[in-house]
């Protein structure tokens, strides 16, 4: 088990690597197109046989193998040299809006639910887990306000193919994560062998909730999350704070998929009725 905190410190034994960016499970086959057509000279034939594999330390980064042109939640990736990489500037961070409206706040939330959705299941099954989540790592485009992912350096990808087709140990349990009740800002608890071998993970539900949408997310000396200080009516219905704690800290057997369903469309209803 593994503990992630906003800025770079890591707790307790990382058995990857030295360094925590771009990091993949072992996908060979898979990922090994969208390598191709991202790092690799264009010279190099399509059928020829490298002398290597895809391993995590090799430089992989979302933002140019899932591209924001194909609906993908990342800033647009304008280039790289090593391991410096630039992406298009999107807009504030989202921290700056944690004062914001409760309509726009509500709208955000929602949005923000969607992306560890899409991250979590998508046609390509691909399971991109979010390590390192906190309000300076997301932004808002002020034109569309849309969610973006603006540092993309600490992302897990999973092929859930390949998972499924070697089967490890345990690959079709559904893995419920650990809640993180931590000292510090922005805290994650993860096991990084666990998220490569299991097909059905709700991490990122957990990530977005704890850190930046509950009454635990802490950031910069404030707390209460993105949707603190509800109208008075919400306050009073009581059912928010009871998803939102679920999805956090779970007190139900696979508690956290199940909030996390009904977090998305009451957050995609309370949004539709402020607009």
């Amino acid at each position: 088990m593994h503990r992630w905190v906003s800025g770079g410190h890591l707790f307790r034994d990382w058995s990857c690597s030295s360094d925590l960016f771009y990091m993949m499970c072992f996908l060979p086959v898979s990922l090994f197109s969208i390598y191709r057509k991202c790092f690799l000279p264009s010279w190099i034939p399509g059928g020829i046989k490298l002398p290597f594999r895809l391993k995590p330390t090799m430089p992989f980064n979302p933002s140019a193998s899932f591209p924001s042109d194909e609906g993908w939640p990342f800033a647009k990736y304008l280039g790289a040299c090593g391991r410096m990489v630039a992406v298009n500037y999107v807009g504030e961070e989202l921290w700056s809006y944690f004062n914001a409206p409760w309509e726009k706040r509500v709208d955000l939330a929602w949005q923000l639910m969607e992306i560890a959705e899409q991250l979590t299941n998508n046609d390509f099954e691909f399971a991109l887990y979010l390590l390192d989540v906190s309000f300076d790592n997301f932004a808002v485009g002020p034109r569309d306000g849309k969610v973006i992912i603006v540092d993309a350096e600490n992302v897990l990808v999973a092929d859930k193919r390949l998972i499924r087709q070697n089967k490890p140990e345990n690959w079709d349990v559904w893995y419920e994560s650990k809640f993180d009740d931590c000292d510090k800002e922005a805290c994650l608890s993860f096991s990084k062998e666990i998220l490569c071998a299991r097909v059905t993970v709700d991490h990122n539900y957990y990530a977005i909730c704890q850190n930046l949408l509950s009454r635990h997310a802490t950031w910069r000396g404030t707390s209460g999350g993105l949707l603190h200080d509800p109208p008075a009516e919400i306050a009073k219905d009581g059912r928010l704070e009871a998803l939102l704690d679920e999805c956090a800290n779970p007190k139900k057997r696979y508690g956290r998929f199940q909030a996390a369903k009904e977090l998305r469309e009451y957050l995609a209803q309370l949004s539709n009725n402020v607009r």
